[in-house]
């Protein structure tokens, strides 16, 4: 069964970047999910000052927003989807992924499976 690990970065720093894990570590975890044969893909994403937001009315009128202006200092920095045989298992490896460490969070969901 395929899941997918949404990492939420904690509570940016004044540089903004949260100090709880390092380049290597990442690297390993990489490594570790390769070698496990389970990684299906997986990115890290650009810069939160690079998002845009877009909502559309009832009326069908689009809003284009510069940033996703969350309430939080929480922020969605990159995923992995990794194919597992069942949850506790996608618990495991989300509880290794540096980006669960600290003030940081790691969500898990089923990929949704339309038959397709």
């Amino acid at each position: 069964m395929k899941y997918m690990l949404l990492i939420n970065a904690g509570a940016v720093d004044g540089n903004g970047a949260a100090a709880e894990c390092s380049v290597e570590d990442w690297m390993s975890y990489d490594k570790e999910l390769k070698e496990a044969g389970i990684y299906v893909s997986g990115e890290s994403l650009a810069d939160l000052v690079t998002a845009t937001t877009v909502r559309v009315g009832q009326d069908g009128g689009r809003t284009v927003t510069d940033g996703p202006f969350a309430e939080t200092r929480e922020v969605l920095g990159g995923f992995y989807v990794i194919d597992v045989p069942d949850l506790d298992v996608a618990l495991d490896w989300a509880a290794r992924n540096p980006g669960a460490r600290g003030s940081g969070s790691v969500v898990v969901r089923p990929i949704a499976d339309f038959g397709a």
